[in-house]
Formats: structure tokens, C-alpha cells, sequence
């Protein structure tokens, strides 16, 4: 009989979260729901700033618009969850709830670091191939960029998943973690994971090193390009434009990089949480501010998107 309990399939887990301490739980609620409403409402104003303003037709900003898309999709997949467990106490999620989490956190965060590829390529094109950029990045190009870095999150996230769908649950169900995520869900099974657990790491190094690889050689040929600019005037120019996108890719490639330094295992479940804390709310929250206050474009764009409210809504 025990032996048969044992072996019965878990259909739900509880996410333990943050912390314990009440108090805490009150600040973390309040910091998550701040920070979640403001990535969503950048985001979307970026999203349809971008759709409606013919300024913002160009190459750059529909990788922006498709960027702020899977920013917003991918914190949303995370924290309002999250907020409802910890408003209502309840920290149980099905079998599927946890593996769509899953699945959606991996493949919104892997298409993710495909396209900063794609817009370090972008920004390498404007700054070295200026003559040409309009050509070389017409439409069709960019929406071949945007569908294949699509392509390669679901092909990432397809194998380990796959195989992580056969998993037996048997003993314990409880994840230590506010999301469904890789590392704590594989340690809770009770079937042997060796094996999923490399094709985790392979499948997330080798997104993480392609894409790093295109990032430093476009920025290699960026900063040797702007270097032989004659004027200071033309240099900073030229790093402003590239700018916001450095300051995202050190936000983005920064935080995972920490989470892959293995740390002890207590330690390690603690950072991991606090880094992903980051990823899934801050840094979301943080990309539309980055790219509107460094650019003149999107602030002109956006008062005259006020303005033409504001008249219409006098008439």
C-alpha cells in the first residue's frame, strides 16, 4: 500500500515565495504591484507610440515595439500570479498552471535574448553601414528577424520540455520559489533528472553564448567604427543611440549570468529568487524608460500623441 502511495502523480504544487514575514510579505506585494503596473503601462505606451506615430516607422522601433511586446508578456506571465497568491493566501498551482508557466517564462525569455541580438545587429548596421541601413533593413528583413527570433525561443524551449512533461512527482510538491522555474521544479521529481537537467544548462548556455557572441562582435565593429568618427560631436551621437540598448543587454546578460554562478545550494535558491525578482519585474519595468528618456524621437512622439489627445478631447 505505501509503495502505491508513493507513486501516485502529483496534480498540484505549492510555490512557497518569497518570505514568511508578514510585514515583508506587505512591502514585496505592494513593491511587485508598483513595478508591475508601471512595465506594463511603459510598455504598452512604447507598443502604441510605436504603432501610430509615422516617425517611428524605421527598423530600430519595430524591434522596440516586438521587445516591449515580450517584455510585457513575459512579466505578466510571472507576477500577477504571484500577487493574487500572496493577496489571497493561497499557494497551490496545477500540474499544467506550473508547466504553461514554465514553458511561457522559458520561451518569452529566450526570444527575448535572440532579439537584443537582432537590435545589436540593428544598431551595428545604423552606425556602420549608414548609407545603407534603410536597404539592408527594409521590412520584410525585420519581420524575418522578429519571426525566427520567435523561432528560436519555441525551438529552445521544446526538447527539455518535452521530456520534462514525463516527470513523476511523487513526494514532495513543494516548490521553493514565487514561479514555476526550471531548477526547483526538476529538484522536486522523483524520476531521474541528470539528464534534463544538461539539456537545461546546454539549451540556456548556448542561447546565452550565441547571442553574447553577436552582441560583442556588434559592438566590437560599433565602438571601432565611432572611434575614427572625426568630431566628439559625431562620437557621442552615435554612443547615445547605442546606449540604451548597451545599458539593456547589461541588465539582461548581468542578471543571468549571476544566476548561473553556482552558489551553495541554500544560497542559491535565496539569490536565485531575488534575481529573478529582478528579471521578471524590475528590469521590465525598468527597459521603456531606459529607451524613452534616452531618445529624442520617442519623447517628441510621445507629447505629440498628449497634444493630439488633448485637442480632441477639447473639441
Amino acid at each position: 500500500q505505501p509503495m502505491m502511495r508513493n507513486h501516485t502523480r502529483l496534480m498540484t504544487f505549492i510555490l512557497l515565495g518569497l518570505t514568511d514575514d508578514p510585514q515583508l510579505q506587505a512591502l514585496i506585494f505592494i513593491f511587485l504591484l508598483v513595478t508591475y503596473m508601471l512595465s506594463a503601462t511603459g510598455n504598452l505606451t512604447i507598443i502604441s507610440l510605436t504603432l501610430v506615430n509615422s516617425q517611428l516607422k524605421s527598423a530600430m522601433y519595430f524591434f522596440l515595439q516586438n521587445f516591449s511586446f515580450l517584455e510585457t508578456s513575459f512579466t505578466t506571465v510571472c507576477i500577477p500570479r504571484f500577487l493574487y497568491s500572496m493577496s489571497t493566501g493561497d499557494k497551490t498551482i496545477t500540474y499544467n498552471a506550473c508547466a504553461s508557466q514554465l514553458f511561457f517564462v522559458i520561451f518569452f525569455g529566450s526570444t527575448e535574448f535572440f532579439l537584443l541580438a537582432v537590435m545589436s545587429y540593428d544598431r551595428y548596421v545604423a552606425i556602420c553601414k549608414p548609407l545603407h541601413y534603410v536597404t539592408i533593413m527594409n521590412s520584410r528583413v525585420c519581420r524575418r528577424f522578429v519571426l525566427s527570433c520567435w523561432a528560436g525561443g519555441l525551438f529552445i524551449i521544446i526538447p527539455p520540455l518535452s521530456l520534462g512533461l514525463n516527470l513523476e512527482f511523487c513526494d514532495s510538491n513543494i516548490i521553493d520559489h514565487f514561479l514555476c522555474d526550471a531548477s526547483p521544479t526538476l529538484k522536486i521529481s522523483c524520476s531521474d533528472t541528470w539528464f534534463i537537467d544538461q539539456m537545461v544548462i546546454a539549451c540556456a548556455v548556448m542561447t546565452f553564448i550565441m547571442t553574447l557572441v553577436c552582441v560583442v562582435l556588434s559592438y566590437v565593429y560599433i565602438i571601432k567604427t565611432i572611434l575614427k568618427f572625426p568630431s566628439a560631436q559625431q562620437r557621442e551621437k552615435a554612443f547615445s543611440t547605442c546606449s540604451s540598448h548597451m545599458l539593456v543587454v547589461s541588465i539582461t546578460y548581468g542578471s543571468c549570468i549571476f544566476i548561473y554562478i553556482k552558489p551553495s545550494a541554500k544560497e542559491k535558491v535565496d539569490i536565485n529568487k531575488g534575481v529573478s525578482v529582478l528579471t521578471t519585474s524590475v528590469a521590465p519595468m525598468l527597459n521603456p524608460f531606459i529607451y524613452t528618456l534616452r531618445n529624442k524621437q520617442v519623447k517628441q512622439a510621445f507629447s505629440y500623441s498628449i497634444k493630439r489627445m488633448a485637442f480632441f478631447s477639447k473639441k
